[in-house]
């Protein structure tokens, strides 16, 4: 009986340990954040003929520490920049489809990652999101 109960009492003060070093590493985790890019972005795009195409989009960017948001922000307008850039040097088929709205979102991730590492030091974007995506050709 004895032996039965010590065994229970191991058993309770292992789960407890292994609970309480649980939630440690829990609340160091990664907290997501998202920063939305205002106001939205506008510019023209290469198109066949003499047609003028505008692409019209508002991006959120997702970094991995909430604490890295100011980083975004104060760097606002240089993210600006290389976007509208990019988006401007597309040609009308690779607005239009879908893949190349993926390829689009990757190059950015990948160049505005570049830019803020020569500025800050540090990588800081996980992903982006094109919570709006409009064109006109």
């Amino acid at each position: 009986m004895r032996k039965r109960y010590s065994t229970q009492f191991l058993l309770a003060l292992s789960l407890i340990f292994s609970a309480s070093s649980f939630a440690t590493q829990e609340g160091t985790a990664p907290t997501l954040s998202y920063f939305t890019l205002e106001p939205e972005l506008t510019t023209n795009f290469h198109t066949e003929g003499k047609k003028l195409g505008y692409v019209q989009v508002r991006i959120d960017i997702m970094v991995g520490d909430s604490n890295d948001l100011f980083i975004i922000e104060h760097h606002q307008p240089l993210i600006r920049d290389a976007v509208v850039e990019l988006l401007g040097r597309q040609s009308e088929d690779v607005i239009k489809s879908l893949a190349g709205r993926e390829q689009i979102r990757k190059t950015l991730v990948e160049n505005l990652n570049n830019l803020l590492l020569v500025e800050t030091g540090k990588s800081v974007i996980a992903d982006l999101l094109f919570t709006k995506y409009l064109y006109q050709y």
